[in-house]
């Protein structure tokens, strides 16, 4: 790996307040695989109207717990939109393994299978999780590209933010991970 290469895996991206593309403003993104390809993260604080429980539903699967039946999928990005990804927390050995499942380095466990909806169904499974239709998604260099137009703010992620912070709660708390107030945020870029 280059030395000047970023990797971002396992942080969160915060988007700046002048973000112009609608799909990402005010998003915090957690970021699940950064490369020499591109990136690939799911967006944790854009709750869409359907719920797990109507998720669970339409791919007809009971969903006996009724607190992750209430929550919300989110929307996880502009890319693939029909398709389900699920963040959630390590499984060690005796929590099982899925057929399609991204180990985070450091982080969480994506996976994208429906091995691990069949085991939320018959009440197994991950107890921290987050549903998201869709994906975001960066070619090579586009994401560091953004950055450099002062697009997005990075900060290593925490699992509380993401399971145990009220959504309405997550953009500000990943600001303040960096110190930041998002009041004291300019919407303009600063040149020298």
């Amino acid at each position: 790996m280059p030395k000047d290469r970023i990797d971002l895996t396992n942080q969160f991206l915060i988007a700046m307040p002048g973000m112009a593309d609608d799909a990402f403003a005010g998003s915090v993104v957690y970021m699940c695989e950064h490369n020499e390809k591109g990136a690939l993260g799911l967006v944790i604080n854009k709750p869409i109207s359907l719920t797990v429980g109507h998720l669970f539903e339409k791919v007809e699967l009971a969903l006996p717990d009724e607190d992750l039946a209430a929550r919300p999928v989110f929307y996880g990005g502009p890319v693939q939109t029909e398709r389900g990804f699920v963040l959630h927390e390590r499984l060690d050995e005796q929590g099982g393994h899925y057929n399609a499942t991204l180990a985070i380095p450091g982080g969480l466990e994506m996976t994208t299978s429906r091995d691990v909806l069949e085991a939320l169904s018959h009440g197994a499974g991950p107890r921290k999780l987050l549903v998201t239709l869709g994906y975001s998604g960066w070619a090579a260099g586009q994401l560091e590209e953004e950055i450099g137009r002062n697009g997005w703010l990075t900060v290593d992620a925490t699992p509380e933010i993401i399971f145990e912070t009220p959504v309405e709660q997550r953009y500000e708390r990943a600001l303040g991970l960096l110190g930041i107030d998002p009041r004291m945020l300019s919407t303009e870029a600063g040149h020298a």
